[in-house]
């Protein structure tokens, strides 16, 4: 069976979601890590678009655009900002190195997908077969923010998660209603300021972003 256009663009954009996801957890390079967050909300954003063109939920236009002011250019903006202000440029330290973190995201992908397949017969949209991709997007999240040390890659992976949690409603529901989006919306605005003023008395407290300090607190 032949699938149409919107649904050949939308598994093409779920794929290309699942790739930013293993290139973020590869990534060791601060900068491009944001970069890479950015891109995955425009792909998010176009997948978004594609949905609410092709099922006529028109309310997804809306989640579009709050998902391209917010995740494409308001936090990426507030990120790079932060990232100059506290000069940091590069990540190296991980709990495993990257080749076998990359191994462990292929695991969790087969996962997801094995969890997934079950759920997928329940749902009724044209995007049900991507609520695999959608529920590894999450759970790589979670492990790059597992397997980062420094701070600020962990609030990226937070980040990221959520894109993963809005892809998944997307593909199960057609989206959340909105009043919820830009509630979900203005708390992780309100987070990432709230984690910037953090960052900023990490690095006056310890001169470093390595959350291995605040274990000297607990010590102490």
């Amino acid at each position: 069976m032949n699938l149409p256009l919107s649904a050949q663009l939308i598994h093409l954009l779920a794929a290309v979601l699942l790739l930013l996801s293993f290139a973020m957890l590869a990534q060791r390079r601060v900068l491009s890590l944001v970069n890479l967050f950015a891109l995955q909300g425009a792909v998010l954003v176009a997948s978004t678009t594609i949905v609410a063109h092709s099922s006529g939920q028109h309310h997804l236009y809306y989640s579009a655009g709050l998902t391209l002011l917010l995740k494409v250019l308001l936090l990426p903006a507030i990120l790079h900002r932060l990232i100059r202000r506290l000069e940091v440029r590069w990540d190296t330290e991980t709990l495993v190195n990257i080749p076998t973190t990359l191994l462990i995201g292929l695991a969790v992908v087969i996962f997801s997908f094995g969890l997934a397949q079950p759920i997928s017969q329940f749902a009724e949209t044209i995007t049900r077969s991507t609520l695999g991709i959608a529920i590894a997007m999450v759970l790589l999240a979670f492990l790059m923010m597992i397997m980062r040390r420094k701070a600020v890659s962990q609030v990226i992976g937070f980040l990221s998660m959520e894109n993963g949690l809005f892809f998944a409603a997307t593909s199960a529901t057609y989206g959340m209603p909105m009043v919820v989006e830009l509630g979900i919306a203005l708390d992780v605005l309100v987070g990432v300021f709230i984690l910037g003023i953090f960052f900023f008395q990490i690095r006056e407290q310890f001169e470093s972003l390595d959350l291995h300090h605040l274990e000297s607190l607990k010590e102490d």
